[in-house]
């Protein structure tokens, strides 16, 4: 038997400010240091001798792995980086406090957004605030479109080390999560609607 282990980053500041954040690269609260802290001393609990550890380009993400490691006791750990693991781009959204948004939009239509899986933002536009911090040719994307990243790079990183029975630490965001659980878990376009992540929390899954 081998375990997958994956954690949503630690509550980041765009979290506490309840904004939309996506590809936009901001830092760990205090609270999202702890609750990373918290998330080590659960894994470490399993007792389980790790192979390999992921996560995405953005920093929430790889600081919630640093301290995950530093509560393992491990240094000098290889790191995988990857864009592919990245929070979905959130667009011209970007940014936007989320009660704000569904003030302007209304609830339905901000969770259609938020929640859906084939409908993207509003695209990101070349003069969003955010646009020269984000170095991407992507201006918004759906669930759909972070599945067909998350998925693919999962078959080929990822998949042959579980088949070769290796314990694996993802760290990644809300909705690369929520992709690759509909692949691992077989989760329906339909329920995922419904289906959140809490942050700081691990999954432990085993082959």
């Amino acid at each position: 038997m081998n375990n997958l282990i994956l954690v949503r980053h630690g509550q980041s500041k765009f979290n506490l400010e309840r904004r939309f954040t996506g590809f936009y690269d901001v830092d760990l609260t205090s609270k999202g240091e702890s609750e990373a802290k918290y998330a080590g001393e659960l894994i470490k609990k399993l007792n389980i001798k790790f192979d390999a550890y992921f996560t995405s380009e953005l920093k929430r993400a790889s600081d919630t792995l640093r301290i995950i490691l530093k509560v393992l006791n491990i240094s000098n750990a290889k790191i995988n980086k990857a864009w592919e693991l990245n929070e979905r781009h959130y667009g011209g959204l970007t940014g936007l406090n989320k009660d704000e948004t569904i003030k302007k939009y209304g609830i339905h239509q901000v969770k259609i957004w938020r929640r859906s899986f084939d409908t993207p933002p509003p695209k990101m536009e070349p003069d969003h605030p955010f646009k020269k911090e984000i170095k991407s040719e992507i201006s918004g994307e759906s669930l759909k479109d972070t599945f067909e990243r998350v998925v693919p790079y999962f078959d080929k990183k990822i998949k042959p080390l579980i088949l070769s029975k290796k314990n694996i630490i993802i760290v990644f965001h809300g909705n690369s999560c929520r992709a690759l659980l509909m692949k691992i878990l077989n989760i329906s376009k339909k329920k995922i609607v419904d289906f959140e992540i809490p942050t700081g929390n691990p999954l432990l899954i085993k082959f």
